[in-house]
This record gives C-alpha cells, sequence and structure tokens, in this order.
C-alpha cells in the first residue's frame, strides 16, 4: 500500500511508518517534527512562528507541497489539527486530501472536540485535563480551550472530519472512550507503536539514591500537570535528600531528550493520564520506572491480566506525594518495576505488530 501520514505527536507517526515500512508499505509522513521536539519526517512542512509574514509563507510551502499528497490508498491525519492552521482554515486541505486519495481515516491522538465534550458534559472520567470530579480546573488554558473545542474551530473541523472520514483510531483509553460516546461504528482502539528493537534498555538495579525524571514542557505546564507534579517532587526530594534527586527536561529535543533520560530511575509524566503516553512507553522501554497514567482501564482494554509496571499517580497533591515517597522508601521494587515495563512495552507496543493492527483497520474500512 501507498500510505501518507500528516501531522505529529509524540513520534507517533514516525513510528508507525517504520513499522509500516517493516511490513514492506510505501510510507510518507509529513510534519513540522512536533515543533522544538525536532522528530523525523519525510516532508518537513514547518511554520516558523505566529507572525503574518511567516503564516503567508508556510500557506505558500503548503500549496507547493500539495500536487505531492495523491493519490495514495489511505492518508491518516494526527488530529483535526494537523496543520499549523487555525483547524477551520485545515478544512479545504482535508476536503483536497479526500477527494484525491482513496481512504481517509482520523486519529484521535489529543485533545479535540470530542474528547473535551466528553470531559465536560459526559463526566465520562474521574479526573482529566479539565476537570477533577464534578470541579472544573479553572485556568487560562482550560478556558480558551473549552471554548475552542466546543464551540470554535477545532470543534467545526472535528465534526466533520469525524463525520466524514473512513474511520478513527484512538490510541489511550481516554480517547477511546470519548468517541465510543458518539461514533462507536467508526472506531478503534489501537496502542501507540514504540520501536523497542532500537532502545537500548538496562534493568535498573536498586539504587543508592533514587533518581526521579521529570520533562517539562513549558508552554503545556498546566496540560500535563507538571505545575504540580514539580513541586511535590521538590517536597519528596527535600524531605529525602539522602535518598533522592531530581533531573529536569525542560523544552530540550527528542534526541537530548532520551540521553537524559537514559539516566533516570524513574520517570514522572502526564498527571491526569489514564494509560501510559509516547513519553512513558519510551522510558518503559528503556528500562525506567514509570509514575503516571496505569488506571485499570489501561490494562483491561489490552487485557493485560499480568504486568503492572505502572506507578499509578492521581491530581491529588497528598496521595501523589505519598506514592512518590514510597517509591523512596521502597526502592526494592524498583528491579521488578522496571523489568515488568520493558515486557510491557514488548508485549503490547511492537511498532510492527502495531503497524499490523492499523493496517487490517484501514482494510477493513
Amino acid at each position: 500500500m501507498k500510505i501518507l501520514l500528516v501531522g505529529e505527536f509524540s513520534n507517533i507517526h514516525w513510528t508507525l511508518a517504520e513499522g509500516l515500512r517493516k511490513l514492506g508499505h510505501e510510507v510518507c509522513v509529513v510534519s513540522d517534527g512536533n515543533h522544538w521536539k525536532n522528530y523525523k519526517r519525510d516532508i518537513n512542512l514547518i511554520r516558523a512562528t505566529n507572525s503574518k509574514v511567516d503564516a503567508v509563507k508556510y500557506i505558500f510551502d503548503l500549496l507547493r507541497v500539495l500536487p505531492r499528497l495523491k493519490g495514495y490508498d489511505v492518508v491518516q491525519i494526527v488530529n483535526p489539527c494537523f496543520l499549523s492552521l487555525k483547524p477551520e482554515r485545515s478544512l479545504p486541505i482535508y476536503r483536497f486530501l479526500r477527494k484525491y486519495n482513496k481512504k481517509i481515516f482520523l486519529g484521535a491522538f489529543g485533545t479535540d472536540h470530542y474528547y473535551t465534550k466528553a470531559c465536560m458534559e459526559a463526566n465520562v472520567f474521574k479526573y482529566s485535563d479539565f476537570k477533577t470530579g464534578n470541579q472544573f480546573r479553572d485556568t487560562l488554558t482550560n478556558r480558551e480551550a473549552v471554548q475552542e473545542c466546543l464551540y470554535g474551530g477545532t470543534a467545526l473541523a472535528n465534526k466533520e472530519i469525524a463525520q466524514s472520514c473512513n474511520g478513527i483510531i484512538a490510541c489511550l483509553w481516554e480517547y477511546y472512550a470519548a468517541y465510543k460516546l458518539y461514533l462507536p461504528d467508526k472506531l478503534t482502539f489501537i496502542p501507540l507503536p514504540i520501536d523497542a528493537d532500537n532502545i537500548p534498555y538496562r534493568i535498573c538495579e536498586m539504587p543508592q539514591k533514587v533518581n526521579f525524571f521529570i520533562g517539562i514542557q513549558s508552554a503545556r505546564n498546566d496540560i500535563k500537570g507538571t505545575d504540580i507534579m514539580l513541586p511535590v517532587l521538590k517536597a519528596v526530594c527535600d524531605k529525602h535528600p539522602d535518598k533522592c534527586t531530581m533531573t529536569q527536561a525542560i523544552d530540550v529535543p527528542y534526541t537530548e531528550y532520551q540521553k537524559m533520560l537514559e539516566k533516570a530511575d524513574v520517570q514522572l509524566d502526564q498527571l491526569y493520564a489514564y494509560t501510559p503516553s509516547m513519553n512513558s512507553l519510551l522510558a518503559m522501554a528503556k528500562g525506567v520506572v514509570v509514575c503516571g497514567g496505569g488506571e485499570k482501564e489501561n490494562y483491561e482494554i489490552i487485557n493485560e491480566n499480568e504486568l503492572r509496571p505502572i506507578i499509578n499517580i492521581t491530581p491529588n497533591e497528598e496521595e501523589l506525594f505519598e506514592a512518590l515517597e514510597e517509591v523512596v522508601l521502597h526502592k526494592e521494587c524498583i528491579p521488578l518495576l522496571s523489568a515488568q515495563g520493558v515486557e510491557y512495552v514488548k508485549r503490547h507496543h511492537d511498532y510492527v505488530r502495531v503497524a499490523q493492527q492499523y493496517l487490517d483497520f484501514w482494510q477493513a474500512h
């Protein structure tokens, strides 16, 4: 098959492309590299800034690339916001892709209209980026996101794309649970792809001092929960300075991020998640223990009844402190969780097996 993947979140499309190529398919990835993370891509489509001059240059680059985006058997876009344009302004490009290619699919890989609607209106989740219980997380980011995703251009684009595309793939239980409420007949869940074959790993020994690692995206601090996790982690390290230390990776490119991660024992990631992200899975593949999304729904959707490698954390500061302190006081658990994490990624997230699941869904729709 000839396959086009448009847009990038956390290296998912490039990793999927590598799995598809292993299976003998021709794949082209078009993206901006997820901005400063600078992930690999075949066609670089980047907007330098939000200025009008760069907007015009970006549109010119986009129009120049368009003739190369025709004639594919399958096109997949990473999200309704798959270009560096306002979502409603991306709709003509979506329609072009739909018209000049055989099939087009939507990735439910991030916050969009249907996920926000499930969080705000259906109360599907105990906690989320937007709410804990019935309490709205009233931040400027959340107020803007709710307005945009429920009523703005993202809502407009997402509805048209979801209703007209051939199918929708959710990569996390959260997104699957959201879309299942509204478009169950078009939907499937496929785990995130990880190329563990090319990731060196070590099974962590019991460390003298636990080295906690936290990645910080300045622009998404409150979305990821690092605004809460970082001060709690600092408090744990201040209480037990002889037993633990911490490393911060602030807005670093992907290659540098990986090198820093390899020296860690425990990674903190995604406070509001039920399931592990690409960053969490990368950490586990390296043998690093993850504190993040490990709710029962995560294990149920992949039919995992044995392994429990993830230290589940929730957006409660006292519970978070207790969970991190427990790791410090019982660091003998680290080797077992490290080994389980490596096995978990191999068992459920192998990029070639995941690529085959995508192929099966694309062909069935």
